[in-house]
């Protein structure tokens, strides 16, 4: 008994400690790979990180299982993820700009962009590693046991895969090697760079997601023993997080701009989309913090502070100016006579002008209405007027009639939102809020948005919400605004 009670212990040694030796072996073939170029030691790299890879996610499962009294288990598996995570992610960094220099010469603006996400990503994961670590032990020195089964977890189960998989295609090397484990593993490292962006830009969400939960959990801890009192500095402290935020909406629609002039209009649509998911956020940060709330002594007679200024900024980059540049880069480039004879410049210049009157209105307006916007919020016209410039590339192989037609529907559309835009006696129901009172109704319509990504009819889906938001108000709008400002003061009521 004494003998099988050993062996649980030793395999949970093994699945502990041996990821260190694996993942050091991985970068020794790594470097090897870098200065001879070998196929093997390029399989044998990536062989060796994918067990490392899968001790990861078996170890949790294999103690839970078999509960082996390892001493000092849960220290030794938090040093193996740093010394794993602290292997790789330097290594992946170091291996795209070798990519790009030695494999890929002659490599495109696209590939030396993904090449700088996939540096500013592992600095991200180690950052987070060590904010993580941190916050751990001040609420351990404070009294407050940590637990073991967090969310903020989830890099055991996607940081071990995504490095191993940045790692099969950072070192990829070409070769017409018959190996068997060569051909299971080098079709990693042609993965096109669509999929890898899409992945990359989820497990950055990820990361900033874990970052934002230590923060709500052990964060008023840290706070009430650095501010000691001081209200001021605490909220100039927790401001950070929502203008963050809004930094990060401004990212979203600067980039998309850049993906556009890339002919990428796809990839363009999906930031602006994680620019609206970023304006949605930061407001919702800022409330659940009672940044909203005025202080006692504020003398700000204006109510215009930063975070404000900084929203206004970004909403207008994100949504005024790069879907009327989008729309310019897209349409300007087809040449028929139908959409050569519009004045698109003009009708991309009067886009973002009426949609910074929008903004304009939106923040000077002096009697809003609870949970109703008045006009199209300009997030939602940036999405309508954006979604056929996707069926408008993908015609760009196909017959001239249908490239014209999407050309000119998407001219006419652009003049439609920017006047909706400015109806402010239309009330269009605050979306965002209306799926936090309905956890059922956000499920089932981002299930349909995520599944639609992978097909070809994702523009038509997008397109299809934009024309139902757009007259959505002939339903809505019949809504008493006192119903919805009940339900929302109930929810808050509540949730205090």
């Amino acid at each position: 008994m004494n003998g099988k009670g050993k062996i649980p212990q030793r395999m949970a040694a093994i699945l502990v400690y041996g990821r260190a030796p694996l993942a050091f072996t991985g970068m020794l073939c790594a470097i090897g790979v870098m200065w001879t170029h070998s196929a093997s030691l390029y399989a044998a790299g990536v062989l060796c990180l994918f067990v490392a890879m899968c001790f990861d996610l078996v170890d949790g499962w294999f103690s839970a299982r078999f509960h082996p009294e390892v001493k000092l288990a849960h220290l030794a598996d938090r040093i193996m993820d740093k010394v794993l995570y602290s292997i790789i992610f330097p290594l992946v960094a170091a291996g795209s700009m070798w990519r790009l220099l030695q494999v890929s010469t002659e490599y495109s603006r696209t590939e030396l962009l993904h090449a700088i996400l996939i540096i500013m990503l592992c600095i991200t994961v180690l950052i987070r590693d060590h904010f993580a670590h941190f916050m751990r032990g001040f609420a351990i020195r404070k009294g407050t046991e940590p637990e073991d089964t967090e969310f903020t977890r989830l890099r055991t189960v996607v940081a071990a895969p995504v490095g191993a998989l940045l790692y099969a295609y950072a070192f990829y090397v070409p070769s017409d090697a018959s190996s068997m484990i060569y051909g299971w593993i080098s079709w990693m490292g042609e993965i096109r760079l669509r999929s890898l962006f899409f992945i990359e830009i989820i497990f950055l969400v990820i990361n900033f997601g874990s970052l934002a939960g230590y923060c709500r959990k052990y964060g008023t801890m840290c706070l009430d023993e650095l501010c000691l009192g001081d209200d001021r500095l605490r909220r100039r402290i927790l401001s950070f997080f929502p203008n963050a935020m809004t930094f990060m909406n401004a990212m979203m629609g600067m980039l998309a701009v850049f993906f556009a002039y890339q002919g990428r209009v796809r990839e363009a649509y999906l930031l602006l989309m994680g620019a609206a998911v970023f304006d949605k956020l930061d407001g919702a940060m800022a409330r659940k913090l009672g940044l909203t709330e005025p202080l006692r002594e504020n003398s700000n007679r204006f109510g215009i502070t930063l975070g404000g200024v900084l929203d206004d900024i970004s909403d207008a980059v994100s949504f005024c100016i790069a879907p009327a540049w989008i729309f310019y880069i897209v349409v300007s480039d087809i040449h028929t006579g139908a959409v050569q004879g519009l004045p698109l410049k003009w009708a991309a210049i009067a886009y973002a002008l009426l949609g910074f009157a929008r903004l304009v209105y939106f923040t000077f307006d002096p009697h809003p209405i609870p949970g109703f916007f008045k006009g199209m919020p300009t997030p939602a016209a940036a999405l309508l007027v954006t979604s056929p410039l996707i069926m408008a590339e993908r015609a760009a192989d196909a017959t001239t009639q249908l490239l014209s037609f999407w050309g000119v529907f998407s001219f006419f559309l652009l003049l439609l939102a920017a006047v909706v835009m400015n109806l402010y006696p239309v009330r269009y129901l605050h979306v965002g809020r209306f799926m936090d009172r309905r956890p059922w109704f956000m499920r089932i319509n981002l299930a349909i948005v995520l599944i639609s990504i992978f097909t070809p009819i994702f523009g038509y889906v997008m397109l299809l919400y934009g024309f139902l938001y757009l007259f959505s108000p002939l339903v809505t709008g019949r809504i008493d605004p006192r119903d919805v400002s009940g339900l929302e003061d109930a929810e808050s009521s509540s949730q205090a």
